[in-house]
């Protein structure tokens, strides 16, 4: 599982959201979304733009997470 830890590295960076997607160039509702985990994609080209103004590598933003898996008894 994909988590997404921007709301961190927002919190790192003393920013706000509505901050962020300005500059970034994406609504608010969009990296809202992203920041809750909501999407089920991003383009590179929108990580791109976050890593740059973040000032920060994909892997700060992204994390990997083994889900545990029932198996059927």
């Amino acid at each position: 599982m994909i988590v997404i830890r921007l709301d961190r590295v927002l919190a790192d960076r003393k920013m706000r959201l509505n901050d962020l997607a300005a500059q970034v160039g994406i609504s608010n509702v969009n990296l809202s979304y992203l920041k809750t985990g909501k999407v089920k994609a991003i383009r590179f080209s929108t990580l791109d733009a976050i890593c740059r103004v973040l000032h920060c590598q994909p892997g700060d933003i992204l994390e990997y997470t083994q889900e545990d898996s029932e198996t059927d008894s």
